[in-house]
C-alpha cells in the first residue's frame, strides 16, 4: 500500500485537518488510550505534535491485533482520513474534526505494563516518577512545560543577540570559586592529589571576557553547587542567563534585560498582566521595612508601617516597654477586615503562637473611625490617630503588629504581610510584577563575632568608591548591588563590578583581609585587574526561576527535564555511584567513608 509513502509517516498526529478528509495517510507515535465498544475500536495514537484518533471495526482483520496492543506500544498506522459525525466531533483536540480508518496496523516497538498513567496527570509519586523520568515526560503537563523550557530560553536568545550580546562559553572544569556554596570537585589524574572544580556560576571567566576586550556577552549557563534541595533549586545544577556589559551604569544594565524579561513573560505568561519598563526600584532598607522582605510580592497592595515611636512612653506597657529595650513595632495593615468576625483575628492569633509569636495584637478602627480592640484600650485618641495616618488607613480597616528585635520585626512582619494578604484575599491574580532591589549594604556587623564582613557580592563596586571606603562608617556604606525580583521570587543578583585593585585591597582589608591573603585567593581576578579592566557589571537571571514562573509551578522539577531527587541522586541512571577500585588508584585517591548507618539502603548517598 503507498510504496512511495515515508516509512513512519506522512503527517505527525496533530496535523490532520477536514482538508485531508479522503487522503490515505500515515502516521506513527505512543499508543495514548483504547476504547472498544464492541463492533468498534478507537485508538487514539500520540507523538510530539498532538493526538490522532483511529478507528476500526470488528469486521477487520486488524481488528484483534489493534485489539491486544498495550499502551504506550509504538505503532504504524496508515488508513484514510474520514470525518467524524456532528455529535462526536471533539474540540478540545486539534485533529477532532476528523478519525483515521486503519487500513495497515504494525507494531513498530511493544511496550511493557506501564508503572505510571501517561494518558493522566495523575501524581505518581516522586521516586516513581523520577526512575521512569523517560514515562514522565510523556505526560502533556510535563511534555508541555518541557517545550516552554526550550521556547523560552529560545527567546531570550533571542532578545540577548537583538541587543548585540555575542553568546560565549565558559569553562566547565575550573578552580574553586568564593561563590560561597560548596562545589563540586573533580578530580584530576594527570595531577596526582588535584583537583578541578565545577563552576558555581561563571562570575570569574564573564569579568575576565569584559577584560579581554569584548563589550557586551551572555550565556545559557550551567552553574554547579553542592548544596542541599530547593523547591525552586535542583541539588546539583541550575541554569542562568548569565550577562555582563563593558562601560556601563546600573541603568544601563537595567535598561538591557528589562525589555528581554518583559517580552518573555509577555509572550509565554498565559495572557497575565506584566511590568511594563522600566521597573520600579527599591531600596533594600525600604524593602525591609515596607515588606519584611528583600524579594517583595508587589502583587500584595499590603504596606508595613513603622510605629515604634508611637508606642514609646504609651499606656500599652508591653510594647511601650520592648520599644524601650531597642524593640521596635511594625504595623501590618489589613484593608477592609473590620467587618470581619472575630473569629477571624482569633485565628490569624492562633496562628503567630503556632509560629513560636505569643501572638498577634490588632486594632480594628469601624466604619465611623472608632478604634476598638485589647490595644486600643491602652491608647489615647492621638497616638491612635498617629497609628491609622502612619499605616494609611481608613475607616473599617484593621491593623496588626509585630514587636520585636530589628531583624526579627521585619522577617515576621514580612510573614503577616502575606498570610493577611492572603486571608483577605487582595493578592493580585494574574499578574507578573517585577522590580529591582537596590542599595544593598557593602558590609554588615557579625553578631556573634562582632567583626565586620561583607553583606553580599564582596566584588561590587562601593557606591562613592575609594572616597567611601576611607571616609564613611563602613557599615554606612551601600554597594552599587541589586536583586531582580518577581512575584515575590528573586530571580537574580548582579552588581557593577569593582575594577579597580586599590578599591578591592581596601574593601578586603575592611573586611579583616589581608593584603596577602587577598593575593593568594583572588590571584586570577586581582592580576587581571591590574592590566586596565572596564567598568564593568551584569547580572544572572535564574533560568529555571523564570520557567517555574511562566509554568506556574511550585516545584522545580516540573521544568527541568531530569532532575535529581531531594537526595542529590538521580534513580534513573543510578548517580551516584561507587567506583572500581582500579579507577581510585588511577587518580590517587583512597576512600575514607563513614560508617554505615542501619537505616541506610543501597540507593543512599554513602560517601
Amino acid at each position: 500500500m503507498a510504496e512511495d509513502m515515508h516509512p513512519y509517516r506522512t503527517h505527525t498526529c496533530g496535523e490532520l485537518r477536514s482538508e485531508h478528509v479522503e487522503s490515505t495517510v500515515r502516521i506513527s507515535g505512543w499508543v495514548h488510550r483504547k476504547r472498544d465498544h464492541g463492533q468498534l475500536l478507537f485508538l487514539d495514537i500520540r507523538d510530539d505534535f498532538g493526538i490522532t484518533q483511529v478507528v476500526t471495526d470488528v469486521s477487520s482483520a486488524l481488528f484483534e491485533e489493534m485489539e491486544k496492543v498495550r499502551l504506550e506500544s509504538v505503532v504504524r498506522v496508515t488508513g484514510k482520513v474520514v470525518s467524524r459525525s456532528p455529535e462526536t466531533v471533539n474540540p478540545r483536540l486539534l485533529t477532532g474534526e476528523v478519525e483515521l480508518r486503519a487500513e495497515s496496523f504494525d507494531v513498530l516497538a511493544a511496550a511493557a505494563q506501564v508503572p505510571l498513567q501517561v494518558n493522566s496527570d495523575e501524581d505518581a509519586g516522586e521516586e516513581v516518577r523520577l526512575r521512569y523520568r523517560y514515562l514522565d515526560l510523556r505526560r502533556e503537563r510535563m511534555h508541555r512545560n518541557m517545550k516552554l523550557r526550550t521556547d523560552v530560553i529560545s527567546a531570550i536568545r533571542r532578545g540577548m543577540e537583538d541587543q548585540g550580546f555575542r553568546e560565549f562559553q565558559t569553562p566547565i572544569l575550573t578552580a574553586s570559586s568564593p561563590e560561597g556554596a560548596r562545589d563540586f570537585l573533580v578530580p584530576s589524574r594527570l595531577h596526582p592529589g588535584k583537583f578541578y572544580a565545577l563552576p558555581q556560576a561563571p562570575q570569574m571567566f564573564k569579568q575576565l571576557l569584559m577584560m579581554g576586550g569584548f563589550d557586551k556577552y551572555f550565556q545559557i549557563a550551567p552553574c554547579f553547587r553542592d548544596e542541599a534541595s530547593r523547591a525552586d533549586r535542583s541539588p546539583g545544577e541550575f541554569y542562568q542567563l548569565d550577562f555582563e556589559m563593558s562601560f556601563v551604569t546600573q541603568d544601563d544594565v537595567f535598561n538591557a534585560i528589562e525589555p528581554v524579561l518583559s517580552n518573555v513573560f509577555n509572550e509565554f505568561g498565559g495572557g497575565r498582566t506584566v511590568t511594563a519598563p522600566p521597573y520600579p526600584r527599591i531600596p533594600y532598607e525600604t524593602a525591609m521595612l515596607k515588606y519584611g522582605s528583600d524579594k517583595p510580592d508587589l502583587r500584595n497592595p499590603i504596606e508595613i508601617a513603622d510605629v515604634g515611636e508611637i508606642f514609646q512612653g504609651s499606656g500599652f506597657g508591653i510594647f511601650a516597654k520592648a520599644v524601650g529595650k531597642g524593640s521596635v513595632v511594625r504595623a501590618i495593615p489589613a484593608p477592609g477586615a473590620a467587618a470581619k468576625p472575630r473569629s477571624f483575628f482569633d485565628k490569624l492569633n492562633s496562628w503567630a503562637q503556632k509560629e513560636g509569636k505569643p501572638g498577634l495584637g490588632y486594632i480594628v478602627y469601624g466604619e465611623d473611625g472608632a478604634a476598638k480592640g485589647p490595644i486600643a484600650k491602652n491608647l489615647d485618641a492621638e497616638r491612635l490617630e498617629r497609628i491609622k495616618t502612619e499605616a494609611g488607613l481608613r475607616n473599617g480597616d484593621a491593623v496588626f503588629f509585630v514587636c520585636e528585635p530589628v531583624k526579627e520585626a521585619a522577617r515576621f512582619a514580612g510573614i503577616v504581610r502575606t498570610r493577611v494578604g492572603e486571608e483577605l484575599e487582595v493578592i493580585e491574580r494574574g499578574a507578573y510584577k517585577f522590580c529591582w532591589i537596590v542599595d544593598f549594604p557593602m558590609f554588615e556587623l557579625d553578631e556573634e563575632t562582632g567583626k565586620i564582613e561583607f553583606s553580599h557580592n564582596p566584588f561590587s563596586m562601593p557606591q562613592g568608591g575609594m572616597e567611601a571606603l576611607e571616609t564613611q562608617d563602613p557599615l554606612l556604606i551601600k554597594a552599587a548591588q541589586y536583586d531582580i525580583v518577581c512575584n515575590g521570587v528573586e530571580l537574580s543578583s548582579g552588581a557593577i563590578r569593582n575594577h579597580l585593585p586599590e578599591v578591592m585591597y581596601r574593601a578586603f582589608a575592611i573586611a579583616g583581609y589581608s593584603a596577602e591573603e587577598v593575593e593568594r585567593e583572588f590571584s586570577g581576578m586581582l592580576n587581571a585587574l591590574k592590566y586596565g579592566a572596564p567598568p564593568h557589571g551584569g547580572c544572572a537571571p535564574g533560568i529555571d526561576r523564570i520557567v517555574m514562573l511562566l509554568a506556574d509551578e511550585p516545584n522545580i522539577r516540573e521544568i527541568v527535564a531530569f532532575p535529581m531527587n531531594q537526595r542529590a541522586e538521580d534513580l534513573m541512571m543510578g548517580a551516584p555511584a561507587e567506583v572500581p577500585a582500579e579507577r581510585l588508584r588511577e587518580l590517587h585517591i583512597k576512600l575514607a567513608l563513614p560508617p554505615k548507618r542501619q537505616d541506610e539502603t543501597k540507593t543512599s548517598v554513602t560517601g
